[in-house]
C-alpha cells in the first residue's frame, strides 16, 4: 500500500488536472496498469510466465498499454493517458519516471539477451517517442515528442529527432560546432569519381581480354 500511496502522489504531483487521489485510483488507467504490471511481474518471477502473460494481456485489453511481465518499473512511475505505450520484457525503468502515451520502449530485432533500453531515474519521455535498443537513458534526461532514440543518453540531457540527437546538457546547448573535424573529412564527390575509375578501368581490362580472345 506504500507503493500505491506514492504512486497516488506522484500523480497528483504531475498532473494538474488530478482531483483527488480516489479519482486516480478508480479513473487512471496508467495506475490500473501499473497495478496489473506488479502482479504480472511477481507472477514471471516465480516462473509463473502463462498466468504472468494472461495478466500483461488482460491490463492491454482493459487499459491500452502493454507492458511484458518481465520489464522492471520503478517506484512512483506515472503514465499520462498512457494509450499506445509497449514496455518490452527486458526493459527497466528507474524511480519518479514520466511516459506519455504511445511510447515505445522496444528493441531492434538484432540483439540477444538484453534487447531493450533501460530509463534511469526521473526520466520524460514524451508522446510518440521511441526508445529502440539495449542502452541506457540516463537520470534526468528528456526525450522530446517523436524522437526515435537508437543510442545512449547521458544523464541530464534532452534528445530530440529522428534519429535523436542531445541538444542540452544540464541546460545548456550542445556545441556541435566545436566537436566537428573540419580537417579529415571524407569528399563525397572524389569518393564517387574513384568509384567512376575503378569501373573504367575493370570495363577496359574485360574488353582487352575479349580482344585477345577473338585474336587467338
Amino acid at each position: 500500500m506504500t507503493r500505491l500511496g506514492e504512486t497516488l502522489a506522484a500523480y497528483q504531483a504531475r498532473d494538474p488536472a488530478a482531483r483527488s487521489k480516489l479519482e486516480i485510483f478508480l479513473l487512471y488507467p496508467g495506475v490500473h496498469a501499473t497495478i496489473y504490471h506488479r502482479i504480472a511481474h511477481f507472477l514471471y518471477c516465480h516462473h509463473l510466465k502463462f498466468l504472468a502473460r494472461f495478466v500483461s494481456q488482460w491490463s492491454r485489453f482493459w487499459t491500452g498499454i502493454e507492458i511484458h511481465p518481465g520489464a522492471k518499473i520503478g517506484r512512483r512511475f506515472v503514465i499520462d493517458h498512457g494509450m499506445g505505450i509497449v514496455i518490452g520484457e527486458t526493459a527497466e525503468v528507474g524511480d519518479d519516471c514520466l511516459i506519455y502515451h504511445g511510447v515505445t520502449l522496444g528493441g531492434t530485432g538484432k540483439d540477444q539477451g538484453k534487447r531493450h533500453p533501460t530509463l534511469g531515474n526521473n526520466v520524460m519521455v514524451s508522446a510518440g517517442a521511441k526508445v529502440l535498443g539495449p542502452f541506457k537513458v540516463g537520470d534526468n534526461s528528456r526525450i522530446a515528442s517523436n524522437a526515435v532514440v537508437l543510442s545512449e543518453i547521458p544523464p541530464d540531457a534532452t534528445a530530440v529527432g529522428v534519429p535523436a540527437r542531445v541538444v542540452r546538457i544540464a541546460g545548456e546547448k550542445v556545441n556541435f560546432a566545436s566537436s566537428v573535424d573540419q580537417i579529415h573529412i571524407t569528399d563525397p564527390l572524389q569518393k564517387e569519381l574513384q568509384a567512376i575509375t575503378s569501373r573504367l578501368e575493370f570495363v577496359e581490362q574485360l574488353l582487352e581480354e575479349q580482344s585477345h580472345g577473338a585474336r587467338g
